[in-house]
């Protein structure tokens, strides 16, 4: 589950997971929904993989993030799937999305960069919490 709220000129994120896995799919469906209005418009059609090293959770997570943000801006691609793995060194995650196409997406917030403003991941009683800005 994720949420947005307003942070003066940026956008934040809320995230709420049972595990840490579901958070980083969850913060990524959150990013692509700020990126593209309709969703549930984008197809699986191309995958991709992604890796990430790295131990610390909460930069795991801004680098995630970046990384979907980076595939956004340099190829238009919108994600859908998101399968990830999380291991003591870091990220594997197959995506599955394609290129953003004006005749059927709807682009929303042109999101400019992820930021460190305000990161925090969490575990709660409940599993997983993050919170994060994004600079719209």
């Amino acid at each position: 589950m994720f949420e947005t709220f307003d942070h003066t000129a940026d956008i934040g994120l809320r995230v709420s997971a049972a595990t840490l896995e579901e958070l980083f799919v969850d913060a990524a469906r959150g990013l692509t929904s700020l990126l593209v209005e309709n969703f549930d418009d984008v197809r699986p059609a191309l995958t991709e993989t992604i890796r990430l090293i790295g131990t610390e959770v909460d930069y795991l997570l801004f680098d995630w993030l970046n990384e979907l943000l980076f595939r956004f801006e340099t190829s238009q691609l919108l994600c859908r799937e998101f399968d990830v793995r999380l291991s003591d060194q870091g990220l594997e995650a197959t995506i599955r999305g394609e290129s953003s196409d004006p005749a059927r997406h709807r682009l929303a917030h042109e999101v400019k960069a992820i930021t460190y403003h305000g990161l925090s991941v969490q575990q709660t009683e409940n599993g997983w919490q993050t919170e994060l800005i994004l600079d719209i």
